[in-house]
This record gives structure tokens, sequence and C-alpha cells, in this order.
């Protein structure tokens, strides 16, 4: 049972931080929502974070968007 509920929570951190990401896009670049979600659930950091790969999902929010736009810039290209 304990298992289950740490489960949870780290599933429930991680939705919260990629909400955080997503609205951080939105505001900093200027995007839609729909348009930060869909640039957000297409890159690497979506998939690392989901993946719990690196340790990332330990990081600031707004960090893992600056990094998201330097490093996958492709993504936001309309």
């Amino acid at each position: 049972m304990e298992n289950v509920k740490y489960n949870v929570s780290i599933d429930t951190y991680k939705e919260r931080l990629e909400e955080r990401i997503i609205a951080y896009l939105s505001e900093w670049k200027g995007l839609a929502p729909e348009r930060a979600m869909d640039i957000y659930y297409r890159s690497r950091l979506a998939d690392q974070i989901n993946s719990g790969r690196y340790g990332l999902e330990n990081m600031d929010y707004k960090y893992l968007a600056i990094d998201l736009a330097e490093n996958e810039p492709e993504l936001f290209v309309p």
C-alpha cells in the first residue's frame, strides 16, 4: 500500500511540474496554451520527465522550460 501512495505522489508531482512548464512556456514565449502543450509533449524533455531519467523532475520548471527552448528550438517553428 505504501508503494502505491509513493507512486501516486510522484505521478502527481510530475503532472504539476508539466503543468508549470507548459504555463511558463505559454507566458514566456507568448504562445497559446494549446501550442505550448503541443510543444512540450512532442519534446524529449517530456519523455525524460515521464520516464524519470536523469532526475529532471527534481529541477525548477523555469530552468526546464528554458532548457527545452534552447535544446529543441525546432519545436517552436510554426
